[in-house]
């Protein structure tokens, strides 16, 4: 709830900032914009918690199913109210983002997970460091920030990489939008597929298949090949953060889970961050092809972690 009440302030400040042409208003909107980011990511882990174990990798994929909603409601409601408030363009979209969140803390009131036990509220466990040095817990962080990163990294690049090589902005935003859809589409069944042939499998399918979206973008410049690389970056991405992070969740007991999880959060979206700000200068110095290899390089690297991670898991137990 106070990640939702953010989430609101974000939305009147950003109005605000609008109205008033402050660009320091506007920054302060993002970043509570930020925090209600990272409380809503955390809801695929609240999830897992009110399940038994056998369907926590269900209940994980299907919280990051509404991210279906999310990429097709979305840019709707941005072309719909962007224009409503003249001449304060996106002011209304702010207003509307506003509300959005406050009908999400609406539901959220419902909502009614277990009670904390008495050892997760005494915070007992074992050391961080303890937990942190595990093989299957560095497999996992390494997995999901590369994963996440080089989702980040792409997506933040190929519009303007589509613009720059004379496409059309339609075009652009065609393409993102399939992107998205692509993200969340798969997590009606990643967390069957995750049951039937476990997170690390598909980790590494996920990591795969960011690599031939990687690939396939070398192959040409056309529409197609940056629309063929986003929409299998975002499958990519949905196996690989998904399967990532059922992983965290075999990496803790359950009054670790908080300090884990956070942990893993914290690399996971501190590293994607540090993307986020590469990917644009790159492709501005160094051109859209470097932008690809340089995506492809890490994912080897995190395979390799990920199978030798598995097997040592597969030997101890």
């Amino acid at each position: 709830l106070a990640g939702t009440g953010a989430g609101v302030l974000a939305g009147l400040l950003a109005m605000l900032a609008v109205i008033m042409g402050s660009f320091w208003l506007f920054c302060a909107a993002t970043f509570f914009g930020g925090a209600y980011a990272a409380v809503v990511l955390s809801f695929r882990f609240d999830a897992a918690d009110g399940v038994e174990p056998a369907r926590r990798a269900r209940a994980l994929s299907y919280v990051m199913a509404g991210g279906v909603a999310a990429g097709v409601v979305g840019p709707q409601l941005v072309t719909w109210t962007m224009e409503l408030w003249p001449p304060h363009l996106f002011a209304a979209t702010f207003l509307v983002q506003a509300v959005a969140a406050a009908l999400s803390a609406l539901i959220l009131l419902g909502v009614r997970l277990p009670m904390p036990t008495a050892e997760e509220i005494a915070g007992g466990g074992r050391p961080l460091a303890v937990i942190a040095r595990q093989p299957r817990f560095i497999a996992a962080v390494v997995c999901g920030a590369v994963s996440y990163t080089l989702m980040n990294f792409l997506m933040t690049a190929a519009p303007l990489a589509m613009i720059l090589c004379g496409h059309p902005q339609e075009s652009a935003n065609l393409g993102l939008q399939w992107h998205v859809i692509a993200m969340y589409a798969p997590s009606f069944f990643t967390g069957h597929l995750i049951g039937r042939f476990g997170a690390g499998r598909m980790a590494t399918l996920g990591l795969v298949l960011i690599g031939i979206s990687a690939a396939i973008g070398l192959l040409g410049i056309e529409v197609a090949h940056f629309w063929a690389t986003l929409v299998l970056l975002g499958l990519g991405w949905n196996f690989g953060f998904l399967g990532a992070s059922a992983l965290v969740l075999e990496c803790h007991r359950a009054e670790e889970k908080t300090r884990v999880q956070s942990l893993n959060d914290f690399l996971v979206f501190g590293l994607m961050a540090l993307g986020s700000f590469a990917s644009g200068g790159v492709l501005a110095a160094w051109g859209w092809a470097t932008v690809l290899w340089v995506s492809i390089l890490p994912i080897p690297l995190a395979i390799v972690m990920l199978a030798a991670a598995m097997r040592r898991s597969e030997r101890a137990g």
